[in-house]
């Protein structure tokens, strides 16, 4: 079967201007916190970017989303490039793109229960009936693996793995075909990182979804990821199939990466 392309991203950049760090220095400093990154994602794959923190892998998911606006080079999606669209049109995009956050609590409106903050983006986007919004966000909480009754509590009540589940919960209201995973396991308990991975692998089957997975740690992304991209300095230095980086790394900080990986994670039983 052919694969289709469903996000693009050319020759990508972002610059931050920083201040002249002397007196009688007066040009500013210009930092590259993404230079000149150039992959694609496959409908229904799963990218993996992996790097150590500052690498720029967590801006470059910011310029997918357009939470923040490159300098140069293009990211298109579904044939649509997003750095020229007007800002109305990038409302209509972001119900196909979500993100899934590193910290499940700081993710969650503490003020608000689980029923509104499911149904949050249903009201924005005015998707449904009051009752229809209820009835999906009900529906939903079962399909991430928690009771309807939760429905009722605040996200202090809930364990971490539990937060996260509401937060996989609340992207997938919309029915998006991108999601951005930012880290999405490594503030979790190692046994609930396992059972977290493996209800975004179920998710992903039945909703169709692709994935772009943001890790520090090559050996949950070889787990979950079918192509890894390895970024350095702003940099993308080494893209390939996830058995391929692994097994037969080119570049030497991706074999200083594979040097620091923690015991393989196993699949687990679900919670």
């Amino acid at each position: 079967m052919e694969e289709t392309i469903l996000l693009e991203t050319k020759e990508l950049k972002k610059e931050y201007t920083l201040k002249a760090k002397t007196l009688f220095n007066k040009e500013p400093e210009v930092l590259a916190a993404v230079n000149g990154v150039s992959l694609q994602v496959n409908t229904g794959e799963t990218l993996g970017i992996v790097g150590e923190s500052g690498c720029g892998k967590s801006t470059f998911a910011r310029l997918i989303t357009r939470l923040i606006t490159p300098t140069s080079g293009k990211v298109i999606f579904q044939g649509k490039e997003l750095t020229t669209i007007k800002s109305e049109e990038i409302r209509e995009v972001r119900k196909d793109i979500q993100m899934i956050f590193q910290d499940p609590y700081a993710s969650l409106d503490p003020r608000k229960r689980v029923l509104q903050l499911l149904v949050e983006p249903l009201e924005i986007h005015n998707v449904g009936t009051k009752a229809e919004r209820k009835e999906m966000a009900l529906d939903m909480l079962e399909k991430v693996g928690l009771q309807k009754g939760y429905a009722n509590r605040f996200p202090h009540e809930f364990s971490g793995g539990q937060c996260q589940r509401i937060n996989i919960a609340r992207a997938l209201m919309l029915k998006p075909k991108l999601i951005i995973c930012d880290e999405p396991v490594s503030a979790l308990d190692v046994s609930i990182q396992a059972q977290v991975l493996n209800l975004l692998l179920d998710l992903q089957e039945q909703f169709n979804l692709t994935y772009v997975f943001i890790s520090h740690d090559l050996n949950v992304v070889r787990y979950f990821c079918d192509r890894i991209a390895v970024m350095y300095m702003g940099q993308v230095v080494e893209y390939a199939d996830a058995e391929t980086v692994y097994n037969q790394p080119q570049h030497e900080y991706t074999k200083k990466l594979l040097g620091a990986i923690p015991t393989r994670i196993e699949k687990a039983e679900e919670e």
